[in-house]
């Protein structure tokens, strides 16, 4: 690797309680998966992702659940890069969260759009599936980002969700740039 400082990029992962965000990150840094649950307050992950021949260097927060009634906090706001929308196929309400979480960010922001990734949860319990992907699909569209369906107990996808969001960052940093250029040069 040349003199090139990491990129730095700042995820934030937003859903209801219980969706598995907990899971997901633990998986992603940890590579295990915990079948008990506890409420998570707040935890920032480091971890460096190669992402295009580009290596980032992530700092993932683990948020508490959301719910309609939770403000976004500043801290979810500013100096974030991308986000991390998660919900669990088995739960059409945590799946109707995803469009308040994002609209309260948008607002929040005051942008007219965020880079993030939409995560259906849990996709190794689909026989209790309540979501149906072509729901997401239209969703994603709307709001024009990536999605992808996970299982963190599987570690199914997992890695993908974190790579998905950097290119929806990429892609709103430079929305005229196809592929990032290999080289620059720099006149002094």
């Amino acid at each position: 690797m040349s003199g090139n400082p990491l990129k730095k990029r700042k995820i934030a992962v937003l859903g209801s309680r219980s969706v598995g965000k907990s899971s997901l990150v633990k998986q992603f840094i940890e590579n295990h998966f915990q079948d008990s649950y506890y409420p998570t307050i707040e935890s920032t992950f480091a971890k460096s992702v190669v992402y295009k021949g580009v290596e980032y260097d992530c700092h993932i927060i683990d948020t508490a659940g959301q719910d309609e009634y939770s403000p976004i906090n500043a801290q979810y706001a500013i100096g974030i890069h991308g986000y991390v929308l998660v919900y669990s196929i088995t739960s059409r309400n945590s799946f109707n969260m995803i469009q308040i979480v994002y609209d309260k960010i948008v607002d929040f922001c005051g942008v007219s759009k965020v880079p993030c990734v939409i995560v259906g949860s849990k996709s190794d319990l689909s026989i209790s599936r309540q979501v149906d992907s072509k729901d997401v699909e239209t969703l994603a569209k709307q709001i024009d980002c990536a999605w992808i369906e996970t299982s963190a107990k599987n570690n199914i996808n997992v890695g993908k969700v974190f790579e998905l969001c950097l290119q929806e960052i990429e892609r709103m940093q430079a929305p005229h740039q196809s592929e990032p250029q290999a080289k620059s040069c720099v006149v002094m």
